[in-house]
């Protein structure tokens, strides 16, 4: 994995937004000669998938296991200015559990307002785990590849803090969205971290600019993927990183949710780069959401006390002369 990561950690105000709002964008992640390409490959598959299934040029696209459709989508998998702060939210026991490619053409309709979609990721999660608000699990990052700068362009919507709640209330009129929908407007280049239970939805492209975003999601490695990911012929001349994100367990089933460290080259890695303590306190903080305390060694400790009784005999002696 390329160690320039190690220069895109979460940022204090960016695990403030991602707490607080469920989402955060990361601007400028991939440059213009990165996006050309990229853009050619979605364009590619999107032809293909239209031709086999039979869809209308107009036809919204969401095609899962898009990782698996083109060798250009990999290179996102570990890209350095997301996959640390990925790390830093979730932890270092991660894979990729699902990618979809989604191409939101010009709405050849363009009628009057009509309600969006709106949903939480990860189906029976939203039902079968406990807790108000449920787990995290995962989260998923939308690598935008054609520019959605203004709020007509098929544009990724979200409720900001709705990630606390498991409900989200509509309003009584079916035509209209709920209270603080708001669209996210980004540059072609940037990406968008959300929250998995955030309640979100794609808009309508009222433009004349196709809309084309690659999410990838990632999750701890014993949740079972999304997609039925065909990765397999990138194994053989991947890292073993990219092995353990592309799903690969080197101990079996068990090492989904009891790793060896064959099983998990990433926290080996992040060891030698920012020691053993750092990624412990990392796979804590990714697991339950929340800062983590700080430390105190013992013999810090012993000479705190120390210093304490000092002071307070200091104080009685004085007191006595």
């Amino acid at each position: 994995m390329d160690e320039a990561c190690l220069q895109h950690r979460l940022t204090a105000a960016e695990r403030e937004q991602f707490e607080v709002q469920g989402f955060v964008v990361v601007p400028g992640v991939l440059p213009a000669a990165e996006i050309e390409p990229l853009e050619a490959a979605a364009t590619r598959v999107d032809a293909d998938w239209r031709t086999r299934g039979g869809f209308e040029r107009d036809a919204r696209l969401n095609l899962r296991d898009a990782i698996g459709k083109d060798d250009a989508f990999l290179e996102l998998i570990d890209r350095p200015q997301t996959i640390m702060k990925v790390v830093d939210i979730l932890g270092w026991n991660i894979q990729l559990y699902l990618s979809a490619l989604i191409v939101t053409p010009p709405d050849g309709a363009n009628g009057g307002p009509r309600r969006l979609d709106w949903h939480q990721d990860s189906g029976r999660l939203n039902l079968e785990l406990e807790g108000n608000p449920r787990p995290r699990v995962s989260l998923q990052v939308g690598f935008f590849l054609s520019d959605a700068s203004r709020p007509d362009r098929g544009n990724f919507h979200v409720v900001p803090g709705s990630h606390r709640r498991n409900q989200l209330a509509m309003p009584a009129d079916e035509r209209l969205d709920p209270p603080g929908a708001t669209p996210v407007c980004v540059q072609a280049g940037d990406a968008v971290l959300f929250d998995r239970r955030l309640w979100h939805a794609g808009g309508v492209n009222r433009s004349g600019v196709t809309r084309r975003v690659l999410f990838l999601g990632y999750s701890y490695r014993w949740l079972r993927p999304r997609d039925d990911m065909t990765v397999a012929h990138y194994l053989p001349a991947a890292d073993p990183i990219r092995r353990q994100l592309l799903g690969e367990s080197e101990s079996g089933g068990y090492g989904y949710s009891s790793p060896r460290p064959e099983d998990v080259p990433l926290r080996g890695w992040l060891a030698e780069r920012l020691g053993a303590d750092a990624v412990r306190l990392l796979g804590r903080r990714g697991a339950t959401g929340l800062k983590p305390r700080r430390r105190v060694r013992r013999g810090a400790l012993l000479a705190m006390l120390a210093a304490i009784v000092g002071l307070a005999l200091g104080i009685a002696i004085g007191r006595l002369l």
